[in-house]
């Protein structure tokens, strides 16, 4: 099969790899139909996370089941199946208490590698879910959202506590950021104010619901969102970056008791204790557990309530991968939709 890997910073290739087999009998194969590269993707893709190459590349993913393992009960050959960026059996306790993601035999997808014709699903009963039939083609993109950026941020959104009454902040204006504008407006939240200095992100934006946009970063954005919010800050705050800035300026932006729901993959974050402790902010976050949403947003995009694929702004066939990876570093696309 043909598949995408990152020999090292910058340099993408996709190149033949070895069809997958099945290697517990709880895995399942599936022809993937649609995969995208991830703003995660781009941390090794620009030096600032380490990756010894050629490493398989892309951890989101719909497609079709092609062959199950003995063990393999919820799903079958044929089925149409949305998965997380990690596998979980989905039986653990913490599993269980909603946090697949941290599963206690949790498989980290990107290393297998889903940016391929072909990909081998761990604990398929667990990691997969089968939609109510064969999608139709435009809602293929939304359905790949909810494989990782649009559960990410609707995680996001929940772990902010956003709902009805609130205001929000949107700190990161990426798919992920994006998608918890979405998510928030979803759950009722009054007002969301996303921060973007980018006239295209904004547009997106405020078509999935964002009331105000602040183009001012770091202390200054923070100081615009006050003014916004009587002096106070907001409710609840997103922060889908994983910067010291990002994550300092979600912080500071939100109300005594607010809640800040962090998922932007954290790199060089350190928390000042005296000012976390006299912020009386909760934090909440990490690695989104996709899985415990993935049945809600399937039926939301199977009924047409929601559209995340508008995210994809750019799609390539596989074999242009580099230039989706390029395209995004450069900030040219927000998200890249890559079919094999």
């Amino acid at each position: 099969m043909r598949g995408v890997v990152l020999n090292g910073p910058g340099d993408v290739a996709v190149v033949d790899r070895d069809n997958p087999k099945i290697v517990k009998p709880t895995d399942a194969i599936i022809k993937v139909t649609a995969a995208c590269v991830c703003g995660s993707d781009l941390w090794p893709y620009r030096g600032i996370e380490k990756s010894d190459g050629p490493a398989p590349m892309g951890h989101e993913y719909v497609g079709v089941v092609e062959q199950v393992g003995d063990q393999v009960k919820n799903v079958k050959v044929g089925d149409f199946v949305v998965g997380s960026f990690f596998a979980s059996d989905n039986t653990c306790e913490i599993c269980q208490a909603g946090y697949q993601s941290r599963c206690v035999h949790a498989e980290l997808m990107g290393a297998i590698g889903t940016q391929a014709t072909y990909a081998r699903i761990p604990l398929a009963d667990g990691t997969l879910v089968a939609t109510p039939g064969m999608p139709d083609a435009d809602l293929v993109p939304s359905l790949l959202a909810a494989s990782d950026v649009l559960g990410t941020g609707w995680f996001a959104a929940v772990a902010a506590e956003a709902g009805p009454g609130k205001t929000v902040a949107v700190v990161g204006d990426g798919a992920v950021g994006l998608l918890g504008v979405l998510a928030a407006r979803q759950l009722g939240a009054r007002r969301i104010v996303v921060f973007s200095r980018h006239a295209d992100r904004q547009r997106l934006a405020a078509e999935f619901g964002a009331t105000d946009v602040v183009a001012e970063r770091g202390d200054e954005g923070v100081a615009k969102l006050k003014e916004l919010t009587g002096g106070l800050g907001a409710h609840s705050v997103i922060e889908a970056v994983g910067t010291q800035e990002s994550m300092m300026q979600a912080l500071r932006a939100t109300r005594p008791g607010g809640h800040v729901g962090y998922v932007g993959v954290s790199h060089g974050v350190v928390l000042p204790g005296d000012e976390l402790f006299f912020s009386a902010v909760h934090l909440h976050g990490g690695p989104a557990p996709v899985r415990r949403f993935l049945p809600e947003l399937i039926d939301l995009i199977w009924n047409r309530t929601i559209d995340p694929g508008k995210v994809f702004d750019l799609a390539l066939p596989l074999e242009d991968a580099a230039e989706g990876y390029k395209a995004m570093d450069e900030r040219r696309a927000i998200k890249t939709l890559l079919t094999p």
